[in-house]
């Protein structure tokens, strides 16, 4: 929902009402996660996707069908085995979307949504998508954050049991459906509500002012991360030269990496990369590097000579062999990149396939489910299109030594 959220605002602003369709439950090979979002516009306008094309046309006219009764709606999407010409997902998985008329009537607390979504403040909103109780209106919205609550679900145990839970899947930046009893007990069957948390981007650090770094800026920027460029030397650290980049930061490497953990600015999502290469500056910022949470991605760009020579510097400033594990050096993948756009690439690849578990592999080469730990059954089973019920019971980098040329 996040992409979408400023032309969203921008419509109730204006007093207009939209139609707001969220993915809130995926099984299988669904094209996209929960949180995802589109909305049509009373003009006819769409923005955003829930399926990335399969579905996009029937959610147009579901949203057009809500805006027009003012009544929320759930829908389910996944492959019609008898019927061939129905709406359904190509790719085998399931999605459940909820659609719902958003106005300063049914939803006065955007507008503090919003603003803390631009402020980088964790923030969530927990929607009632289903209920057989008559105090839990289908809609309802409770926005918190990790001190404040405002709106209602619909009674304060339920309010504040969701919001209990809703706080501990913001801490993780995770957004997901959770049902309750209809006093707010835990796991109860009378009310479904979708939790759509709000963390602040994740952070890349980018250490070293090069031509390298201004490519992987972009790509980090285009990835959702809020990317910082640091380097030491002013005459290189200018903000012409990153425009992509949200903040360019002249300070030695190590310095600002320690300042930003004792800020709390830095968490299991960040990724680091060290493109310097030259020891007086590698050295002491993974020295740092190596402080922070389990989790972080730190890789280091150089040759294999100039892997190996870190590897001893590290060594003689006391790092132990298990830092040194979380070391990705030669950084990035194997893709076979020359230009800095084709290595920051390589580098982003890396990035996603440590924080998603991937192999790195061709997909031709693969036998197993495409998105890991999906715990599927294979495209067109039939227990691949069984109910919500039942689904849920069950590269080194050679590149290095061209670079180390520049």
């Amino acid at each position: 929902m996040r992409d979408v959220l400023p032309t969203l605002v921008e419509h109730w602003r204006n007093g207009e009402t939209v139609g707001l369709t969220t993915v809130v439950t995926t099984f299988g090979s669904a094209p996209r996660q929960p949180g995802a979002a589109a909305i049509r516009s009373a003009d006819g306008s769409v923005l955003g996707s829930v399926s990335g094309g399969c579905v996009e046309g029937a959610v147009y006219d579901l949203a057009g069908d809500v805006m027009e009764s003012g009544e929320p709606q759930a829908e389910r999407y996944g492959i019609a085995d008898d019927d061939a010409f129905a709406v359904g997902l190509t790719c085998g998985g399931i999605l459940d979307v909820f659609c719902e008329p958003v106005s300063q009537e049914t939803w006065p607390e955007l507008g503090d949504l919003a603003e803390a979504v631009e402020a980088r403040r964790p923030i969530a909103v927990a929607t009632v998508i289903e209920s057989s109780h008559p105090h839990a209106r289908v809609g309802s919205h409770l926005t918190l954050t990790p001190d404040t609550v405002s709106g209602t679900l619909g009674g304060d145990n339920l309010d504040r049991v969701v919001a209990q839970d809703a706080r501990g899947l913001l801490d993780l930046g995770e957004s997901s459906t959770l049902r309750y009893g209809a006093e707010g007990q835990r796991m109860g069957d009378d009310i479904t509500v979708f939790v759509n948390s709000f963390a602040p981007p994740p952070r890349m650090i980018v250490f070293g002012a090069v031509d390298f770094a201004s490519a992987v800026a972009e790509a980090g920027v285009l990835l959702g991360y809020h990317v910082t460029v640091c380097d030491a030397r002013s005459v290189f650290a200018t903000r012409p030269r990153f425009p992509a980049a949200h903040e360019v930061v002249v300070d030695w490497p190590h310095r600002y990496l320690r300042a930003e953990m004792a800020a709390g600015r830095v968490d299991s999502r960040t990724a680091i990369c060290v493109l310097t290469h030259d020891p007086k500056f590698d050295v002491p910022a993974l020295q740092a590097a190596f402080e922070t949470p389990e989790g972080v991605y730190i890789g280091a760009m150089g040759s294999r000579r100039t892997h190996e020579d870190r590897l001893r510097r590290l060594r003689e400033e006391g790092v132990t062999d298990t830092d040194l594990t979380r070391l990705h050096s030669p950084i990035g993948l194997d893709l076979g990149a020359r230009t800095p756009a084709e290595t920051a690439v390589s580098i982003v690849a890396e990035i996603i396939a440590t924080r998603r578990g991937g192999s790195g592999a061709n997909l031709t080469e693969l036998t197993d489910h495409i998105h890991p730990g999906d715990g599927r059954s294979p495209i067109g089973s039939q227990e691949s299109v069984e109910s919500k019920e039942s689904v849920e019971s069950k590269e080194s980098v050679e590149t290095q030594e061209a670079i180390e040329t520049q």
